[in-house]
C-alpha cells in the first residue's frame, strides 16, 4: 500500500511539473496566434472592408480553443446591437482569459487596443494594429526566452519535488 501512495505522490508532482511546462510554452504560441489573429484582422479592415462581426467569426473557425472562444464570444456580442465594439471586446477577453495561458501585460495591450477598435477610419485602424503587434512580439520574444529558461526546469522540479515527498513521507 506504501509503494502504491508513493507512485501516485511521484505520478501527481511529474504531471504539476508537466502541467507547468505545457503553460510555459502554451503562452507563446497563443501570442504567435494573437498576432497572426490581428494580421488577419488588418487584412479584413484595410482590404476586404468586412464588418467586424464578420471577421470575427472568420477569426472564430480559424483558430482553436481558447482564442476561438475570444472571437466567437467577441462576435457574439458585436451581433447584439445593445453593445459598443470596445465594451463587447472588453467582455470578450474578461469572460475567457482564465482559459489562457497568457499574461496580465498581453491582457493590458489588448485592452488597449479594444478601446480603439472600430472608434478610427481605416488608416489610424491600421496604426493601432500595428502598435499592438509590436507590443505582442516583444512579449513574444519573452515569452520564448521564458520557455527556454524554464521548460526543463518545471518538469524536473514536478519529478524531483515528487521523489523528496516520498522521501519525506516514508
Amino acid at each position: 500500500m506504501r509503494w502504491f501512495g508513493a507512485i501516485f505522490i511521484l505520478l501527481s508532482m511529474t504531471a504539476i511539473g508537466f502541467e507547468w511546462a505545457r503553460r510555459l510554452s502554451g503562452r507563446s504560441r497563443q501570442i504567435r496566434q494573437l498576432t497572426t489573429a490581428l494580421q488577419l484582422l488588418e487584412a479584413e479592415v484595410m482590404y476586404g472592408h468586412t464588418p467586424l462581426p464578420v471577421i470575427a467569426r472568420k477569426l472564430e473557425r480559424t483558430f482553436n480553443q481558447p482564442l476561438s472562444l475570444l472571437f466567437s464570444t467577441f462576435a457574439s456580442d458585436l451581433e447584439q446591437e445593445s453593445i459598443d465594439v470596445k465594451e463587447a471586446w472588453a467582455k470578450s477577453i474578461e469572460a475567457n482569459w482564465s482559459s489562457t495561458a497568457l499574461r496580465h501585460k498581453e491582457k493590458e495591450a489588448l485592452l488597449q487596443f479594444g478601446q480603439t477598435l472600430g472608434q478610427h477610419g481605416r488608416d489610424e485602424q491600421q496604426k493601432y494594429i500595428q502598435l499592438t503587434l509590436a507590443h505582442l512580439r516583444a512579449e513574444e520574444v519573452e515569452a520564448r526566452e521564458e520557455q527556454r529558461k524554464y521548460e526543463r526546469m518545471a518538469k524536473s522540479l514536478g519529478f524531483l519535488g515528487g521523489l523528496l515527498a516520498i522521501i519525506v513521507i516514508i
